[in-house]
């Protein structure tokens, strides 16, 4: 089911007396933490909050538990965990699922950046971004609250504004005339008392420009896709360029027909069946840091390596949680978060009695928990169901959206290497697939040390990092014909290396000794994205005085697997609706 734009419900001035202020509190620590990009320090969390700074550092606590928080040193920094909460709303929203690889179709024919948008309330928030590789490139951040009056999509989404909906635009236009309120874009003076006049217009002609209304050189054309259901606009699809390549007279007559088309293909889409709804999952098997996986269940294992595994439900972790950390883990807290992500694919409008179920809580908590964000505006409701609203990207999602693979994997390569005292890092294949290239590494301080530095390049024949990606290419690996012989142990016979890259398939990790560089030996295991597919490697690497080959197996290959399985892990939330870029 798709829900109608604008998106989030108004909130009341008034706190309900219900409400959860632990969960009203931690919230608000997570959008400032988004403010600035995804890392504060506690003392700056507590200036920027106006909270005691023993609540933050519960609060803070308390999210690094669930995996949407790491502590590095004095900072709070948002972790990809976090993400699920988006994740939730844009799978219930089900739209960028069904017109990803429109837009991204669109893009590729056209050569230029296209968007998919939708309201929220006197805003705009972008679902999704097909952009193009350029020094100059055109990109919003997914997530991002952009003013109504200064895009392509926010008369399109202003047409369907009821009159409260104007008073409110004319309220804060009148409160902030140069947008200090919308961070993602420059603050620009100037009046746009023609935001009616476009808005009439775009409702005339079925589709509306931007002409540098962001910032100079942008341009955009945008048109609505509509509900099939209501008729009332679903989303905004829009071409963005520059005025180095268009003007945005030159886009309407060039480029308008092309998307008019993909979005009559869009809007196709939306007319087909909808799948069965998703069952609610069982009591208790929504747990905190694995909820937004497609609706995964009974899943265990914490996203934080240092605690304990995770009990079977939400109501035995919280408390397993609440006696380890005591007064420092906030139970309300994670049990109101936990109820964003009971909303998912096929579960985009559900009752309190059907939260209670997925998440295991008491009908009271839940209700409570709804309450608080409904009056927030991250939930709204109607004939007693409770939908997500676009406001729940607030939480984290734009900074997020933004990491690459190798950000990702930093903070694990850190830990691994602190675990086993020695070199982590990441590499990926390049050059046609016969070099890796390192994009992220964590060294440690001994006297003999291995010295390589990021982007530095290898053959990847004679890596460790090398051939557990060129296994996953088998039988099509790209193997030089003659390799070279780095040292008197560099293999060079390609039969045989193809022989060594069968094993390294079969046992899922590949340890060189010596055919790199004398001494030099590592241990590598791959990092695998969406599918299964191989997308870079993870290794350790030493002198062979430190350790045996026997001892890297037994010692090392552990330790490893469980760092990249927390890859793999933040990978999988952070690339539900994006490609997460590997540098």
């Amino acid at each position: 089911m798709l829900p109608n734009a604008p998106g989030a419900a108004a909130t009341t001035a008034t706190t309900p007396p219900e409400a959860v202020a632990p969960l009203m509190r931690g919230i608000t620590v997570l959008r400032r933490l988004t403010e600035a990009d995804g890392t504060l320090s506690p003392s700056a969390l507590e200036r920027a909050t106006g909270l005691a700074r023993s609540t933050v550092d519960r609060i803070t606590a308390t999210l690094a538990r669930m995996g949407y928080v790491r502590l590095d040193g004095r900072d709070a920094v948002l972790a990809p965990r976090l993400m699920e909460l988006g994740n939730a709303y844009l799978a219930a929203l089900r739209l960028p699922r069904l017109l990803d690889a429109h837009a991204d179709a669109l893009a590729d024919e056209l050569d230029e950046s296209v968007s998919l948008a939708v309201g929220d309330r006197d805003g705009v928030r972008f679902i999704h971004q097909a952009t193009r590789r350029r020094a100059m490139s055109l990109s919003f951040r997914i997530g991002d609250l952009l003013p109504a009056e200064r895009t392509a999509p926010g008369p399109l989404f202003a047409t369907e504004w009821e009159p409260a909906d104007w008073a409110r635009w004319r309220a804060r236009r009148a409160a902030d005339p140069e947008g200090h309120g919308f961070p993602a874009v420059p603050p620009l003076g100037g009046a746009y008392d023609d935001f009616e006049d476009r808005t009439a217009r775009a409702g005339a002609q079925g589709w509306a420009l931007d002409d540098q209304l962001i910032e100079p050189g942008l341009v955009a054309v945008s048109v609505p896709l509509r509900d099939p259901r209501t008729g009332r606009v679903a989303c905004v699809a829009s071409v963005v360029s520059h005025t180095s390549r268009h003007t945005a007279e030159s886009l309407r007559k060039t480029l308008l027909p092309r998307l008019r088309a993909t979005v009559a293909e869009m809007e196709r889409e939306l007319r087909k069946p909808t799948p069965t709804p998703t069952p609610a999952t069982t009591a208790g098997s929504i747990i905190p840091g694995l909820s937004g996986l497609s609706g995964l269940s009974g899943l265990s294992g914490p996203p934080d390596p240092s605690g304990p595994a995770r009990p079977a439900g939400l109501a035995d972790w919280t408390g397993a949680s609440k006696q380890e950390l005591g007064r420092e883990f906030v139970e309300s807290l994670a049990r109101g978060l936990t109820v964003v992500t009971s909303f998912g694919e096929g579960r985009a409008e559900l009752t309190l009695t059907e939260v209670a179920q997925a998440t295991g809580l008491a009908r009271a908590t839940v209700r409570r928990a709804l309450i608080t964000l409904e009056h927030l505006g991250y939930v709204e409701s109607y004939d007693r169901v409770f939908r997500l609203t676009p406001r729940v990207l607030d939480l984290g999602f734009p900074p997020l959206s933004m990491l690459p693979l190798s950000r990702i994997a930093a903070p694990h390569l850190a830990e691994l290497s602190a675990r086993v005292h020695d070199s982590a890092s990441l590499a990926i294949l390049t050059g046609g697939g016969d070099e890796v290239q390192y994009t992220a590494r964590v060294a440690t301080s001994r006297i003999m040390s291995v010295n390589i530095t990021l982007g530095t390049r290898l053959p990847a024949y004679a890596t460790s990092l090398g051939r557990v990606m060129l296994a996953d290419l088998l039988p099509e690996a790209p193997l030089p014909e003659r390799p070279a012989p780095l040292t008197p142990h560099t293999i060079t016979d390609r039969r045989e290396l193809l022989t060594v890259l069968e094993r390294v398939r079969d046992a899922g990790f590949a340890l060189v000794d010596g055919e790199l560089e004398e001494g030099l030996r590592s241990i590598a295991v791959p990092v695998r994205g969406r599918g299964g597919r191989v997308v870079a490697a993870v290794n350790v690497a030493m002198h062979s005085s430190r350790r045996s080959v026997e001892e890297c197996v037994a010692e090392v290959l552990p330790e490893l697997r469980d760092a990249v399985g927390r890859i793999e892990g933040e990978v999988a939330v952070a690339g539900m609706f994006r490609r997460v870029p590997e540098v």
